[in-house]
């Protein structure tokens, strides 16, 4: 039986450490998108050498991948043994963090680690430069306890956040460093700061970039309005035939079902998203099967005219990209034939429509098994508190990557973030006291695989 007092003590004793070293790395600007200074993703790689060498891991090196299609960023792939015969576990985070996005969206500044109200602000606090000091945590904690009782190879990864173009390759380069008897996911949400989640399923993702075509070339709006529309009108009538009159994807051929589990109250759900007053919850079925098993289609950008750039002026032509969340089951391929099926067939006027670069990412669902059971276990022994097995709407391609690389290994998706973590927008936070309940549950858990 696991010591849960002496396992607690030891997470308090290193915990000041370990939030050092995460404010150490969020001061690192790692923007793995192209538009960044991509040194920083060098700088911020050996930064997490420097970590992992303080848990006592020697085995450790950064890597670059060569592809056909360029060279990726660096990733930190490290190993300690075990005791012999235990399992062997690969914990997964990755370095890379999203742009921080416009300077008035953040309260304080984005990549200088800033406690407010018990939570820590800063790009990459939480998505997931807190993944990569939760396993740095836990094995700080198991090596002050005697040492590690199972052998652990970690996967640091730096592209995560433009797609992990060279995953697949890294894995199959390095099947034989990275084969796991269990595989740790830290990059998922809880249910709150007080409730635990083990995620079970993942939404998968198709994007599609569309052009809608209607002139050869701009015409005055007076002169020529009227005989025809123009391309944004056109296209913000193709775009609204994408969802019924209650706000469904009305796309044929996308599958979705309602046999979540979850209470999501409406309530919390509009403080979660902070919905205006007035404005009504769109969709049928459970909120959860809403957000976790049913498809989900948003506009995420559009090539338009600004305001304050307009003219009199007919718009020949407008692009826009469409994000389709699919749910658990759905293959991408047939998801985004459907999608695009439904745009040739629906598009007004005869107006010409092109299809640009596509998305495809596969979703998850978890099978139950015994892994699962020992990580709910140790998620209830650290919080207190019930954990609550949870969807998510986003997607993670590369864990059904994982899982088909290697279809022997146990995955567990775990996390540090919370409702109001605010991952990828400004203002993103780290819960403090998640943080601690996160490292203390992943050390009982590697220490419950070890018995």
């Amino acid at each position: 039986m696991t010591d849960l007092a002496s396992f607690t003590a030891a997470v308090d004793d290193v915990l000041p450490v370990v939030r050092a070293e995460l404010e150490s790395l969020v001061r690192i600007p790692s923007v793995s998108s192209p538009a960044f200074d991509q040194s920083e993703l060098d700088r911020s790689a050996a930064r997490v050498t420097e970590i992992l060498q303080g848990c006592g891991i020697t085995d450790i090196e950064t890597i670059k991948l060569e592809t056909p299609n360029g060279t990726g960023r660096p990733a930190i792939l490290a190993h300690k043994q075990g005791p012999e015969g235990a399992p062997t576990v690969l914990l997964y985070a990755h370095h890379d963090v999203q742009p921080p996005g416009e300077r008035d969206t953040w309260d304080t500044e984005p990549f200088e680690p800033t406690e407010v109200d018990g939570r820590l602000y800063g790009r990459g606090t939480a998505d997931d430069k807190a993944g990569v000091l939760l396993h740095a945590g836990a094995l700080r904690v198991l090596e002050q306890l005697g040492g590690l009782p199972v052998s652990v190879t970690l996967f640091i990864e730096g592209e995560e956040e433009i797609g992990s173009p060279t995953f697949v390759n890294f894995l199959n380069t390095y099947k034989d460093r990275l084969e796991a008897d269990v595989i740790v996911v830290a990059d998922s949400n809880n249910w709150t700061v007080d409730v635990p989640s083990l995620t079970t399923s993942l939404r998968g993702i198709v994007g599609l970039d569309v052009t809608v075509d209607v002139l050869d070339h701009a015409l005055h709006s007076g002169m020529y309005g009227g005989p025809m529309l123009d391309a944004v009108t056109v296209a913000s009538r193709l775009i609204a035939t994408l969802h019924d009159e209650n706000g469904s994807v009305a796309v044929a051929g996308l599958a979705g079902y309602d046999d979540t589990q979850a209470d999501y109250p409406e309530e919390q759900l509009r403080q979660d998203m902070g919905i205006l007053d007035g404005v009504e919850l769109t969709g049928t079925g459970s909120i959860a099967s809403r957000l976790w098993t049913q498809p989900a289609l948003s506009v995420i950008g559009m090539d338009v005219t600004s305001v304050e750039k307009s003219s009199n002026t007919m718009i020949p032509s407008c692009r826009f990209q469409l994000s389709l969340r699919i749910a658990p089951g759905q293959e991408p391929a047939d998801a985004f034939e459907a999608l695009k099926k439904h745009l040739e067939e629906h598009v007004p006027f005869g107006a010409r429509l092109t299809f640009g670069a596509g998305e495809l990412g596969p979703a998850f669902q978890a099978v139950n098994n015994d892994v699962m059971d020992i990580a709910r276990d140790s998620l209830r022994d650290a919080w207190g508190s019930e954990p609550v097995d949870i969807g998510v709407g986003g997607s993670i391609p590369f864990i059904s990557d994982l899982s088909k690389v290697f279809p022997e290994a146990k995955i567990l998706v775990t996390g540090i973030e919370d409702p109001d973590t605010r991952a990828h927008s400004g203002n993103e936070s780290l819960d403090l006291g998640v943080f601690r309940n996160a490292i203390l549950a992943e050390a009982l858990l590697l220490s419950r695989l070890g018995q």
